[in-house]
């Protein structure tokens, strides 16, 4: 890595770092990029790097905050005593039982998501194209269904959690500084994983699976291993949410497909599939879009969204990482030889004179 890049990331983390003590009334705001900015990277995991395009990812992130919710509660008291709806009692918990439950939890939760990928995609891998995509719609819209219905963990009433017995604003700095540890560490990981021999293998299965799987590539392997990473991620992120939104419900939420499901496809769309930057800078850029709008235009912000959608569709269809590559190639590093361009030119007008 030459000076120019250390430099680059060295800027990125120190205003990764200082944003929540510049920023301290938007420290919500921050966090919340921060979320957008991890769901996008995973999804861009199987979406854009290896060509299937899951609608369901949201069932990872909703999981993700019940079972961190789940053991954080059950550390400390018995789960459905805690959430009956006739409570029963006051629950106290003191500094350390909340840290260690949001840990716990949090980790917990991606081990879980993780798992749940993993069995679930024997079955859902069989399904390619939109298919796919309507079965893990399907999985999540279920799930939020049957946890709405679970009086043990809640019901529709959700769970409200413990919170963090020192100062408010200490907890939304540690809620941020949780989100972006997760996504330096995500980034870092990607980076890696984007340039390995793994990388090359979901990138095989997303131009032609079947020419991979002549090829010797065990491409079910690759495709549960790479959905399990992207569900770990996920669940971590859903757990730490379950903290930062203290009481949430399933269905709202959790499981908000129509949301947090739809936000995470569209800001890979933004940005760029199949590229490290693309989904991060899709991110920032709805983030700003969805703060103007659900601020300044409430009432129309979805036909804000719709229009949005509509002009990346048409007119950025690789997104604005495709859209920079052709006008400043020079940006990154692709630079045309001259003599070649001029060969190119010789032969263009030598066809025309044909």
């Amino acid at each position: 890595m030459n000076i120019q890049k250390i430099g680059f990331y060295g800027v990125l983390l120190a205003i990764t770092i200082a944003a929540p003590f510049l920023f301290p009334n938007y420290s919500t705001q921050l966090a919340t990029l921060w979320l957008f900015i991890i769901v996008s990277m995973t999804w861009d995991m199987t979406g854009g790097q290896m060509g299937y395009n899951s609608l369901g990812n949201i069932f990872f992130y909703g999981t993700g905050m019940y079972v961190a919710a789940v053991i954080s509660i059950g550390l400390v008291y018995d789960v459905g005593e805690y959430t009956g709806a006739a409570g029963g009692g006051k629950y106290d918990f003191t500094n350390e039982q909340y840290i260690i439950g949001f840990v716990l939890g949090s980790l917990g939760a991606g081990i879980f998501c993780a798992i749940s990928a993993f069995i679930l995609g024997y079955v859902l891998f069989g399904l390619r194209g939109p298919y796919f995509a309507i079965g893990t719609l399907g999985t999540a819209i279920a799930a939020g269904e049957l946890v709405s219905n679970w009086d043990w963990v809640g019901g529709g009433q959700g769970i409200t959690l413990p919170v963090y017995g020192g100062d408010f604003d200490q907890t939304k700095l540690f809620i941020y500084f949780a989100f972006a540890i997760t996504g330096v560490v995500l980034f870092i990981f990607l980076k890696w994983l984007y340039q390995t021999r793994f990388g090359a293998a979901m990138n095989a299965i997303r131009d032609d699976e079947e020419k991979a799987e002549a090829m010797g590539i065990h491409t079910m392997r690759y495709k549960l291993v790479a959905w399990s990473m992207s569900a770990f991620f996920i669940g971590v992120v859903g757990g730490i949410s379950a903290f930062q939104l203290i009481s949430f419900e399933p269905l709202e939420s959790a499981y908000q497909t129509i949301n947090l499901g739809i936000f995470m496809v569209v800001c890979v769309l933004l940005g760029g599939k199949g590229t490290l930057w693309g989904p991060i800078i899709g991110a920032i850029a709805f983030q700003v879009f969805k703060e103007v709008t659900w601020n300044y235009f409430l009432g129309w912000q979805w036909v804000a969204l719709g229009a949005l959608i509509v002009v990346t569709v048409v007119y950025f269809q690789d997104g604005l990482m495709g859209w920079l590559k052709h006008t400043k190639p020079e940006w990154f590093g692709l630079t045309v030889d001259e003599k070649e361009s001029e060969a190119r030119e010789t032969g263009k007008a030598g066809a025309a004179a044909q």
